[in-house]
């Protein structure tokens, strides 16, 4: 192991999924029913490349398809990707593409894409909610001078993907927390094609990124939700990932894996975190945050479940229509006959244990 200085080039933000709640206030510029039209006679052509529209002074393309995720209209533009639905809650999911990110920053997004929103009628209902952040560290790691086996992480699901017998990816944990260290130069050649890196980097060999991929879960544990909390707290999560949740170590006999030196790569890492602002939160403070997320969920579910409940019994008794107090108080004669206290109380107290070791 040599005594080299490692040289970080670029760090930051590279994916950025938000949830927003908008909705229409007067004849704004953007209308749900002019899109459908719009993506019906693109149908109707067998276009499938989009066409091109313009909202707010923003171009965008307008795809006659809708996304697995449910909304009906998908437009995309160099800043935005929109899935949108007048329907749908939240009623706009947006992806912040890549080459966006690094130009202009995520919160220069969106304040940006909120001024767009405004400028076409739409004013938030409520704040945003951020979904997934991948966070990146490019580095110039001319020799590779570590693998998979020193990793010491509190995830045990690990792999590597080689090529021509050479490893280009390390990937530590899986679903809502992943960490990616790959070679960047193969995927933008390979996979990307973002050539645009090599300007920012200033060479286009020996370049590895360090990426973490995290998702809802994790940012609700941490109390991130919305964008100033992103800002606010994105320090201390990093640091948690860097310092606690995984390390690169240089092996040493030791049969205590955490007990091996931290990599010099991995200092370096920690320092630039270290740099960053911190707020000195504790994870559990992000707890009452997501029990109050998941609990939102639980009611969607059952409210889903309500308007079946009227629609049944509307088929069985011939009524045009049950209003929800008269579903819930059906629906609760049902439950009724059903329930066991001692059942109840078991299973209550079985989920409540869970969610005190920390299954929110």
């Amino acid at each position: 192991m040599t005594d080299k200085t490692y040289a970080l080039l670029l760090h930051g933000i590279d994916t950025l999924h938000c949830a927003y709640y908008l909705r229409q206030v007067g004849a704004g510029a953007f209308d749900f029913g002019a899109l459908r039209q719009q993506q019906e006679a693109l149908r109707q052509g067998g276009g499938r490349d989009g066409a091109p529209l313009i909202l707010g002074g923003v171009p965008f393309l307008l795809m006659p398809y809708g996304t697995r995720s449910g909304y009906p209209f998908l437009l995309t533009s160099e800043d935005f990707n929109l899935q949108c639905g007048e329907f749908n809650a939240p009623s706009f999911f947006v992806g912040f593409p890549s080459q966006a990110l690094w130009r202009e920053s995520a919160h220069l997004l969106h304040d940006k894409f909120l001024k767009w929103a405004a400028s076409v009628g739409l004013v938030p209902q409520r704040p945003e909610r951020v979904s997934r952040v991948d966070f990146s560290f490019d580095y110039d790691l001319p020799v590779m001078d570590f693998e998979l086996g020193d990793f010491v992480s509190r995830c045990n699901k690990d792999s590597q993907y080689r090529e021509n017998g050479k490893v280009q990816t390390y990937t530590i944990g899986r679903g809502d927390l992943l960490l990616r260290v790959y070679d960047k130069v193969a995927e933008v050649e390979q996979q990307s094609n973002k050539v645009w890196f090599f300007l920012l980097w200033g060479q286009d060999r020996n370049v590895w990124r360090i990426e973490w991929q995290v998702r809802k879960a994790i940012l609700r544990q941490f109390s991130i939700c919305t964008f100033a909390d992103l800002q606010k707290i994105q320090g201390d999560l990093l640091r948690y990932l860097c310092e606690e949740h995984t390390t690169v170590r240089i092996p040493n006999g030791d049969e205590n894996r955490s007990r091996w030196p931290v990599h010099p790569l991995w200092l370096d890492l920690q320092a630039r975190v270290r740099e960053l602002a911190h707020m000195g939160v504790c994870r559990l403070d992000g707890k009452t945050a997501s029990l109050a997320e998941r609990q939102a969920y639980y009611a969607k579910i059952v409210y889903g479940y309500l308007k079946a409940v009227a629609a049944v019994y509307c088929v069985q008794h011939r009524r045009k229509m049950l209003s929800k107090d008269d579903a819930l108080r059906y629906l609760r004669e049902g439950i009724g006959e059903r329930h066991d206290a001692l059942s109840w109380a078991v299973e209550v107290e079985k989920r409540i244990a869970e969610i005190e070791r920390g299954a929110w």
